[in-house]
């Protein structure tokens, strides 16, 4: 059976088999999945799900009749383990599909600790998957200890949840500040107190040595010496694309799978979308890992699938959820010279990015109203002077007129 064949049964994966059917597509349809569960959401995994606030039924993105009654054949629990874009056929369990289109929307990977530092260990997780947030639930015990590795918002919203449940939590960074790599330090003090407010030790600037432990993880010894006691280690020090098969096949690889404008690889029959795909933006090129991104840039792929030629225009935002602090970014900070501070109410604050004059990004704790109002100015390529974001006389709403 040939048809459209798509790689990846993620957020991404489903959105682009459901985009298809909904743009007409009525050929075969198959979306090949690693994992043996039927496509579910990631973000509350780490959140609502571990602490016990979500079941299992409400992270799946469609109800199980769905991918029936749209004739999506789901192949799930089952590896691509090669593609050959001569034949246009790839190989999954031991069985050989063709296919007329190849869609790649196969994530990313969580980095891991070696081996040789402990990273084998039981009881040493990491947040991506169902299994991984299964596999830790059992251990994450009110009066237990528990370490996190990197202080990226991952591990942080890891604390968050660790804490929530009555562990006592200390997050490592290697960097001087956590969050430094993604935000300013005016976003890193805010969730560093927030952090500290609810009892969890901080430790910044300092890296791991390793892990400590036989068998299990027991603790781990800090790279100034210190050793701190650990019942469960979860490490979140970022994730890489997973470009293993794409690499394998020969396509081009740019920080992720390399495509064009329209989603398409270096192989024509072959497009990519997600966080795996590299592509075109602002002059440059970039690769987003976000569940926005994966659901526009799946639908937009899809739609060129079918032949509309139309370019994907990234319009980035993100969230996290720690404590009772609601995070909402929209746009990108990279190259950020200054950083203009607005209070909101009842605590809230927002913190906008500038570089020059021009307005590049905002992160709102709490805060959807500036959220919201800076996501549409960024969009709309206004930028309002720092000093009127900071006067709390200004109306921000009326901004959007200006």
């Amino acid at each position: 059976m040939s048809g459209i064949v798509i790689v990846g049964a993620g957020q991404a994966g489903a959105s682009l088999a459901a985009k298809l059917r909904a743009l007409g597509h009525s050929g075969a349809l198959t979306l090949v999945g690693e994992e043996p569960a039927a496509p579910y959401q990631r973000p509350p995994l780490s959140k609502a799900y571990l602490l016990g606030e979500m079941e299992l039924e409400r992270l799946y993105l469609r109800a199980p009749s769905f991918w029936a009654d749209q004739k999506v054949t789901l192949r799930l629990g089952a590896p691509v383990t090669a593609i050959d874009p001569a034949a246009r056929t790839l190989t999954v369990g031991g069985e050989t599909l063709g296919y007329d289109q190849l869609a790649l929307t196969t994530g990313a990977r969580p980095r891991r600790l070696p081996a040789a530092i402990g990273g084998d260990l039981g009881n040493v997780f990491t947040v991506r998957t169902l299994a991984d947030v299964d596999g830790m639930e059992p251990v994450l015990r009110k009066g237990g200890r528990a370490l996190i590795v990197g202080g990226g918002y991952i591990g942080l919203e890891a604390a968050a949840v660790a804490a929530k449940l009555g562990l006592k939590v200390t997050v490592i960074e290697a960097a001087p500040r956590i969050l430094q790599r993604v935000a300013a330090p005016e976003t890193s003090s805010f969730f560093r107190k927030l952090h500290q407010d609810h009892g969890v030790t901080v430790i910044e600037g300092t890296g791991l040595d390793r892990l400590l432990g036989e068998g299990r993880v027991t603790g781990a010894r800090l790279a100034d010496g210190r050793e701190i006691a650990a019942d469960i280690a979860i490490v979140g020090i970022g994730i890489q694309p997973d470009t293993r098969l794409a690499e394998a096949a020969g396509l081009a690889i740019d920080n992720g799978i390399r495509t064009d404008e329209l989603g398409r690889t270096s192989d024509p029959h072959i497009w990519a979308a997600g966080d795996c795909a590299s592509f075109p933006h602002q002059g440059g090129r970039i690769r987003l890992e976000s569940v926005g991104n994966a659901i526009d840039q799946a639908e937009c792929v899809a739609a060129n699938m079918l032949g509309a030629g139309q370019p994907y225009e990234a319009k980035p935002w993100f969230w996290s959820d720690q404590y009772d602090t609601k995070l909402q970014i929209a746009g990108l900070n990279t190259g950020y010279e200054r950083v203009a501070t607005r209070a909101g109410e009842a605590g809230a604050v927002s913190f906008w990015y500038y570089r020059g004059d021009r307005l590049l990004a905002v992160d709102a704790m709490n805060d959807s109203r500036a959220y919201m109002i800076a996501k549409r100015l960024i969009e709309g390529g206004k930028s309002p002077a720092p000093a009127i974001i900071e006067d709390p006389a200004t109306d921000l709403k009326a901004l959007l007129k200006s």
